[in-house]
């Protein structure tokens, strides 16, 4: 691994040198002044008097050289709509939003609030605010009123773009009344609401004066052109809420230039994509992988990106290895909920379709199991490649960047760190781990070009939230356990919130959970902590079984979970063993594919479940309550 640790020694070493050199992946309107002012730490700001534009990297410079490329391919199994969008299309289409934008009193800096289910419009709405120097927050389709309103009052939006309904297992999913309570309920309510009609809420009401017709507005600014606004590198692109914060929202920013740079320098070095390929994230543009790598990301690199809206499910099992057929997919980009998703389904959805486009599978947003690294991996028979990173970091801090030099796979290990990123494991003291030693994920700033500038409107919180668990040095914590190996490899454990104290000993979930997910029978697990008078928690874990008939009677149950117990015993040791493993028939994630832990841990504990609005499926929540009175 010569070839990559020199890369990456270098991006630490010379930073400037290094990310000098990936500015020029992107288009500049004025080249910066300074590449990395690090003069008011941990703040950081990045190309510093460069001016550029996400959507001009994204959209103009290929509509202007591959006008007829493909850029959008916009495929909704919930409604039946297939509609591909060349860089040509997409440029006036967002020209015409920009221009709609501009007539709704839109200016640059203000805030655009985008409530969408995952719709080309939606595409069209973050890539217009780009556009004009706007900043998008998008909030994802569907969460509840109050979620939506404390989001308001944070970003405070001049504007807001929505929908009617979104689309969720064949059933429409009304978002208007959800628009009009959460305006009702913020203190600082958009003064316009654009909204775009699908039909699928037959009737909504329209409030007078506040809410816009999209379709009339397009029609009246068909012809629209609207040049772009240059922005200076460090001004901010968006805000995007972190998921599952409680009180007052903690909004990640993002600046233009350094994200544009790192989405770019990305695409060549982690995911080699290239112009003319094609490119599915089958994620939701409410997450971070939304933003970056299905709308800017897979853009910026001159690749066609795909945006789904539907399930892996619907119609079949194999709807997703259809479309990479179809579109001749080259980069995909999932999540590990997913395939396990897919493993309970007869693999010969798998076979049925010519994947020979496809290079590679990217993995993220949560720990990957090597039970289903191996499974996918042996399927697909492609590198399945995991990567680690977050919310607040844009684009992976862990993974293999396969542009740079193809090293060696350990499954259930997104890898090595990423250029750019000086990432070590550290004790809780602040002192460094040695290898095969578990510790706190933390990165030596400055951040690199890409990651969060600040918390909106909040720089006080962003030193303390990310910079106070290590101060001598300044370190950013990701609040994440990890561990590398004696060859450099990391495995992430989990959140430290997610962390065991059985009696004194620390144990993370994740561990756990890959012991019991040894047994032959178990396809999924989750892990919690709930809370024991004698060693302050134990371990619960609520397990999906391959096959219902393993355990539908108590004394097949009891059986199974004498062998699951046995499992954990001999992998971490008595400590470990749960209190008790409870068999459901499904685990409660939100509609991304997120496990809902807090709200099983609740459960467990005889508390009330929490914010539900993301649910993908309510029946989980009462299996684990009729589970728990078993």
């Amino acid at each position: 691994m010569t070839a990559y640790k020199e890369f990456h020694r270098r991006s630490i070493e010379d930073r400037d040198g290094f990310w000098a050199e990936q500015a020029q992946l992107v288009h500049w309107n004025k080249p910066a002044e300074q590449i990395c002012d690090f003069s008011r730490p941990p703040f950081v700001k990045w190309f510093k008097g460069g001016e550029t534009n996400l959507c001009y990297n994204a959209v103009d410079r290929h509509a202007g050289s591959r006008p007829n490329d493909r850029a959008l391919v916009y495929i909704s199994t919930e409604t039946n709509e297939e509609k591909v969008y060349s860089f040509a299309e997409l440029q006036r289409e967002v020209e015409r939003m920009a221009a709609i934008y501009l007539e709704l009193g839109v200016k640059r800096g203000d805030r655009v609030l985008i409530y969408m289910p995952m719709i080309a419009e939606a595409a069209f709405a973050m890539l217009a605010c780009a556009r004009i120097g706007a900043i998008h927050s998008v909030v994802f389709g569907g969460f509840a009123a109050g979620s939506l309103a404390t989001r308001i009052d944070d970003a405070k939006p001049v504007l807001m773009v929505s929908s009617d309904a979104g689309m969720r297992n064949g059933k429409p999913v009304p978002y208007k009344h959800l628009v009009d309570e959460a305006c009702r309920l913020a203190e600082f309510p958009p003064a316009k609401v654009l909204l775009i009609d699908r039909g699928l809420d037959k009737g909504f009401p329209k409030v007078e004066g506040r809410d816009v017709d999209y379709a009339e507005l397009r029609a009246k600014h068909i012809d629209a052109v609207v040049p772009v606004t240059w922005l200076e590198s460090s001004e901010p692109s968006y805000i995007l809420y972190t998921s599952g914060t409680t009180g007052k929202p903690k909004g990640v920013q993002r600046d233009t230039g350094g994200y544009t740079v790192a989405l770019a320098a990305s695409m060549q070095h982690i995911f080699t994509g290239g112009a003319g390929e094609t490119m599915f994230s089958t994620s939701d543009i409410g997450w971070v992988v939304g933003h970056s790598y299905i709308i800017y990301g897979p853009l910026i690199a001159g690749m066609a990106t795909i945006m789904y809206e539907g399930t892996p499910l619907r119609p079949d099992a194999g709807i997703w290895w259809q479309i990479v057929e179809k579109y001749k997919v080259s980069v995909m980009f999932s999540a590990p909920t997913a395939v396990r998703v897919l493993k309970k389904q007869d693999p010969a959805f798998l076979k049925k379709h010519d994947l020979s486009s496809l290079k590679h599978l990217f993995l993220a947003g949560e720990p990957l199991d090597e039970t289903s690294h191996q499974w996918i991996m042996e399927e697909l028979g492609i590198p399945v490649i995991d990567n680690y990173w977050q919310t607040e970091t844009g684009w992976p801090m862990l993974a293999i960047c396969r542009g740079v030099e193809d090293s060696k796979i350990k499954l259930g290990s997104p890898a090595f760190p990423v250029y750019g990123y000086d990432l070590r494991i550290f004790r809780e003291d602040g002192s460094e781990c040695g290898a095969n030693e578990k510790g706190i994920v933390g990165i030596v700033p400055p951040l690199p070009p890409g990651c969060l500038s600040t918390v909106w409107g909040q720089d006080e919180r962003f030193v303390s939230t990310y910079f106070s668990l290590f101060t001598d040095p300044v370190v950013y914590s990701s609040s994440d356990w990890g561990i590398k190996d004696e060859n450099g490899y990391h495995t992430i454990l989990g959140r430290m919130d997610d962390v065991i104290n059985v009696a004194g000993h620390r144990l993370g979930t994740r561990e756990i959970e890959e012991a019991v997910q040894t047994h032959p029978a178990i396809a999924e697990v989750a892990v919690v902590g709930v809370h024991d008078e004698l060693k302050g928690q134990m371990p619960m874990a609520f397990a999906v079984v391959k096959n219902a008939a393993d355990v539908d009677t108590a004394e097949k149950r009891a059986a199974l979970e004498k062998e699951v117990m046995k499992k954990v015993d001999e992998s971490l040791g008595a400590i470990a063993r749960p209190g008790r493993v409870h068999f459901i028939n499904g685990l409660p994630k939100t509609r991304s594919g997120k496990m809902l832990r807090r709200s099983i841990q609740a459960l467990a504990e005889g508390r009330d479940a929490g914010d539900l609005t993301t649910i993908d499926d309510p029946s989980t929540l009462e299996q684990i309550k009729a589970a728990l009175a078993r």
